[in-house]
Formats: C-alpha cells, structure tokens, sequence
C-alpha cells in the first residue's frame, strides 16, 4: 500500500541542476520524516538528506552541503530535492524512502529510484 514514486532524473553537464520529486502514497505523509538516498554502481547506499515532517529541519551529507536543498509540500504529499552545482560523483539512483514502525518493527520503503547522471 506504501507507495513512493520518484522523478525528475535525467541527464546533465557538471554545474547544472536537477530537481527531483517523489510522490507519496498509502500513509499519513505529514507525520512523517523523508530521505533522500542515493547509489552507484558498485557503491554503498549513502544517505543524502532529510526532512522533518513539517520541513522545518533539514540535514545533509557532507558531499551534498550547500549545493542540494530538500523540501516538501505536505499538501501535495511531495518531497523534493533540487540539486544544484552538479558534479560527476553526483551521478547515482536517487531513492525516496521512509521509515516507521509496525508492530514494533522498524520498516523501511523505497520508491523505485531516479536515474542522475552528470557528465559532460
């Protein structure tokens, strides 16, 4: 029923931006931090951001600071990330997730992943 949907991905040259959405669904979006997380091949998951369920608090990994800003519109149960400054390490899955309990038990949902590729 959790749903995640991600978009916004696509190709760019270094310096450019992208702004990525994800579309939530099957769960009370407001109550609830979000994630931005991203991968490459042969790479580990890294997280990339995050945002408090009403958006006022917002943290960052240090390959990202000032160059990415996450937000989100609870009316439309959207989380974003814009992406500026792009540089070629930034190319990887982009991935929306969300984590909370059931039954005591920590859960975790992903959406399906955007593609970034930064190249020139």
């Amino acid at each position: 029923q959790v749903r995640l949907v991600e978009s916004g991905g696509g190709l760019a040259q270094p310096g450019e931006s992208l702004r990525l959405s994800c579309v939530a669904s099957g769960f009370d979006f407001k109550h609830f931090a979000m994630r931005w997380y991203r991968q490459a091949p042969g790479k580990e998951r890294e997280l990339v951001a995050t945002i408090d369920k009403t958006g006022s608090s917002t943290s960052y990994a240090d390959s990202v600071k000032g160059r990415f800003i996450v937000s989100r519109d609870n009316a439309e149960n959207t989380v974003y990330l814009q992406l500026d400054s792009l540089k070629p390490e930034d190319t990887a899955v982009y991935y929306c997730n969300v984590e909370f309990y059931l039954r005591t038990y920590l859960q975790e949902y992903w959406g399906r992943g955007t593609q970034v590729t930064v190249s020139s």
